[in-house]
């Protein structure tokens, strides 16, 4: 499919930024996260202020300017894929409203890889590198590589915070993964393999929608 309109959906740790971005190198589409185009956007002006004012008050960006700069980023792309929004059914309401999906994916671990992946990762506080103790761990157990620093855990990868996570993704998104279940563009990938495996299912999937 030529550059197709993607959506992923997964639990945090079930690899959606690493297939997002062979999703957009190997279609030729945009990689959209909330994360990024809040940070690029924080200083739009929409009809419920700027995402800066609630950033900076330390404030979830509420639904009505979330959905307003989705839509500025769907609106410049060729192709797309989505990843992080829509998280509740408001915003699925709005998404439709802007745009059609080619696939829907959604990506399913097991809880007990999930709570692996994620607390196996490891950061440098100094040069902010990034590792994980089983699957790219360090030349030296500890240590960043980069700098020579000791590694550290952050707090949102300890066992307890991750169990609440999980616990909180599933609570909040079941609604949206029920709504795409019955649409003709949902796809279930088992996303437990390695990165290349699941990508093999991906491309299939996209590919299979064409």
């Amino acid at each position: 499919m030529s550059e197709p309109n993607v959506l992923i959906l997964g639990p945090p740790g079930a690899g959606k930024g690493t297939q997002s971005e062979r999703i957009a190198e190997e279609f030729d589409v945009q990689h959209i996260t909330t994360g990024g185009i809040l940070r690029a956007n924080k200083d739009m002006e929409t009809d419920h202020g700027t995402p800066r004012e609630y950033m900076d008050a330390g404030e979830l960006v509420p639904d009505p300017v979330m959905n307003e700069i989705v839509e500025k980023e769907l609106d410049e792309a060729d192709g797309f894929v989505l990843d992080g929004y829509p998280r509740n059914l408001t915003q699925v309401e709005a998404l439709e409203g802007m745009t059609d999906l080619d696939v829907v994916l959604y990506l399913t671990v097991d809880r007990e890889e999930l709570i692996r992946r994620l607390t196996g990762r490891r950061e440098c506080p100094e040069c902010g590198a990034t590792y994980h103790v089983e699957f790219e761990p360090p030349e030296t157990e500890g240590v960043c590589g980069e700098c020579g620093a000791d590694l550290v855990q952050r707090e949102d990868d300890t066992e307890a915070v991750v169990q609440n996570r999980l616990d909180v993704y599933h609570e909040n998104t079941a609604p949206v993964v029920e709504h795409y279940e019955d649409t003709g563009a949902f796809v279930r990938v088992d996303g437990n393999g390695t990165p290349d495996e699941v990508w093999d299912n991906v491309k299939a999937a996209i590919e299979d929608a064409a």
